[in-house]
């Protein structure tokens, strides 16, 4: 039993056992040394291979062209703005348009129905509103409802504006 158990002469690769490229200590010692010294080689040159390349302009580093940058899209000038001249016509502001104000905020919404808001025209629509009063519905618009923001979200609008936004919607539901 023991003759299948023992490989047969003859049967290994190499005659020679497996033998370490390492045999003394100082060889041990100079192969870790090498291996440390080549691993900080290797993370110096990647850190600076990650770091270079990048030449700014000194120009673009001013402050002046930071805050070219960074300046906002539109300015206000007040400068021409002051008190009417003695004797000078005040033009008083013209009734608020209500199309307008439809076309400008009300439409995102009130034209296409998003997130149930009644449609422009929709006489159906517009009467489950209008059973609690005309009132109810201009403090829905000024003080927002569900999902519509007050004032539709634009809140530059008077409130003469808004209510003459809802005329306008009310009067094509009718």
């Amino acid at each position: 039993m023991r003759a299948f158990l023992r490989p047969p002469t003859g049967a290994r690769m190499s005659a020679k056992r497996h033998e370490s490229l390492i045999k003394t200590p100082k060889q041990l010692v100079t192969a870790l040394v090498l291996f440390f010294v080549g691993t900080i080689i290797v993370i110096v040159l990647l850190a600076q291979l990650a770091t270079s390349g990048r030449n700014y302009d000194e120009d673009a580093k001013s402050p002046e062209a930071v805050a070219k940058r960074i300046k906002p899209v539109a300015e206000v000038n007040l400068g021409a703005a002051g008190p009417a001249a003695p004797g000078s016509t005040v033009q008083v502001a013209a009734k608020p348009d209500g199309r307008t104000v439809y076309e400008s905020t009300c439409m995102a919404c009130h034209g296409t129905g998003v997130a149930n808001a009644p449609k422009f025209g929709d006489k159906k629509a517009w009467a489950m509103h209008l059973m609690h009063g005309t009132e109810h519905v201009y403090e829905n618009a000024l003080k927002g409802k569900g999902a519509m923001p007050p004032k539709g979200g634009n809140l530059t609008l008077s409130d003469a504006e808004v209510k003459a936004a809802v005329d306008y919607m009310l009067g094509a539901a009718k």
